[in-house]
């Protein structure tokens, strides 16, 4: 989704004339005691969720604001302010604007850089789950913006809340801002169905608009010269001047933690299926597959592993950069499948195992995790991980790419799973591709050495 804020934009009366706006059920905030709200940007959370905030402090719930960048571009040609004259302006502006709110708010400033929150994913993602550990998920609430907003910042915003709320069991909602914007009643990306509101109080009201108004880099120019133009136009501004605030509960969310998947799902999954995930059909994998193989640092290995298998497409083009491979799934479908498909190839064996639980004697110098990690609940990745390390070769690689986008089932995020990998002291990161929809990452053990460095090129 791409948009120009300076354009007018949808108007807020074609968004009050909607029936379905007045038809959404309430936000449940009974039980609540700590509210932490996560901001892409200074002014995101007042934006979004004010009222929200300041019904948590009238409550007396404990009151965490997360700010992950100071929003220093927000005036990238302004010719009388500086990024770094923008960025104390804006912590100053959020201070003013929390403090009507909730005066007792604890504040954190990340200072992350405006625009790149994206690559600095684990550093938020840990912050949260570390403060969401500290008081538990009990009565919590995450809120962040909506990872659908068209924003790349606060796509990021939302997909590490999504993680960190996976990963910690914290019940999650999100806030639109710019969807207002670009979007309409009867836009299909409005998600409808997930939407909930907050009716306000006059007091509450009242506040918000106050807390608005501290924002004054957002929502006056900065001065007459060209560059320092408003960002937040009239017509945006009244998105956020009604007397409710709306909510998105996304899909999957829950306060309750998944278990691993069992061999029950993939069973039933495969039934009547040749082909569930279009992996046969579809360019994204054909794409993708092509990036995993073009990730490997060595040109030929000795001894594969692809833990989840499935239908064995992958496999067949591991078996091209490997002596030998062995392909597991935990279930008896894919495997008939593969072995149809790849039965006369004959460095390939395929084998049925519930992993981690069930794990193969031998060593390897290549163990791929495709599309795996997020099926395992965190615990059973631990030992997963634990047990890829200690069947993997002195000079083995390990690659992992996973699909970003939340699902319902699926006891983890593909988020989460890299992170996990990441912070293990017993991998070294040689690769790291990232896109809005996968993550790939290869390591060997520490010291990671680059292909240019293994090759004598430097």
């Amino acid at each position: 989704m791409s948009f120009d804020h300076q354009d007018t934009g949808t108007l807020e009366a074609e968004w009050v004339r909607s029936p379905r706006l007045s038809e959404l059920q309430s936000l449940d905030l009974d039980g609540l005691t700590h509210l932490v709200v996560l901001s892409a940007h200074p002014d995101d959370e007042t934006l979004g969720a004010a009222g929200l905030i300041a019904r948590a402090a009238g409550c007396t719930a404990q009151v965490s604001i997360v700010v992950a960048t100071d929003g220093e571009n927000s005036h990238p040609r302004s010719p009388t302010c500086t990024a770094a004259q923008l960025s104390a302006l804006r912590r100053s502006e959020l201070r003013e604007a929390i403090g009507n709110l909730a005066p007792a708010a604890r504040i954190e400033f990340l200072g992350i850089p405006d625009g790149q929150l994206r690559e600095y994913a684990d550093t938020v993602r840990h912050h949260l789950t570390q403060l969401v550990g500290r008081h538990g998920p009990e009565g919590l609430v995450l809120v962040a913006p909506w990872v659908e907003d068209g924003h790349r910042d606060h796509r990021a915003a939302g997909m590490i809340a999504r993680a960190a709320a996976h990963s910690t069991g914290a019940r999650l909602v999100e806030y639109p801002i710019w969807m207002w914007h670009w979007a309409d009643p009867d836009n299909a990306a409005v998600p409808w169905n997930d939407m909930v509101r907050l009716e306000l109080t006059e007091v509450e009201h009242a506040v918000k608009s106050k807390a608005l108004s501290a924002h004054r880099s957002q929502i006056f120019p900065l001065s007459d010269a060209l560059g320092d133009e408003v960002l937040l136009n009239p017509e945006v501004q009244r998105h956020f001047s009604r007397p409710f605030e709306v909510f998105i509960v996304p899909p999957g969310a829950s306060h309750q933690t998944l278990e691993s998947l069992p061999e029950a799902f993939f069973d039933h999954f495969y039934t009547g299926k040749a082909d569930p995930w279009g992996v046969e059909t579809r360019w994204y994998e054909e794409r993708k597959r092509a990036i995993t193989l073009a990730s490997l640092p060595r040109k030929q290995f000795r001894s594969g592993l692809e833990i989840g298998c499935s239908i064995g497409v992958l496999t067949g083009e591991l078996a091209t950069r490997c002596d030998a491979v062995l392909a597991i799934d935990i279930s008896e479908a894919p495997l008939a499948l593969a072995r149809k498909r790849l039965g006369a190839v004959e460095n390939i064996a395929f084998v049925r195992l519930t992993t981690p639980d069930q794990w193969p004697d031998d060593t390897f110098d290549l163990i791929v995790l495709s599309e795996v990690g997020y099926y395992w609940d965190e615990a059973a990745l631990g030992r997963a991980l634990d047990k890829a390390l200690a069947s993997l070769t002195p000079d083995g690689i390990l690659l992992a790419c996973h699909w970003r986008h939340p699902v319902a089932e699926y006891p983890l995020g593909g988020d989460e799973v890299h992170a996990a990998l990441r912070e293990r002291s017993d991998l070294a990161l040689l690769v790291h591709h990232s896109e809005d929809d996968f993550l790939l990452d290869v390591f060997s053990r520490p010291p990671g050495r680059s292909v240019a460095t293994v090759t004598g090129l430097v």
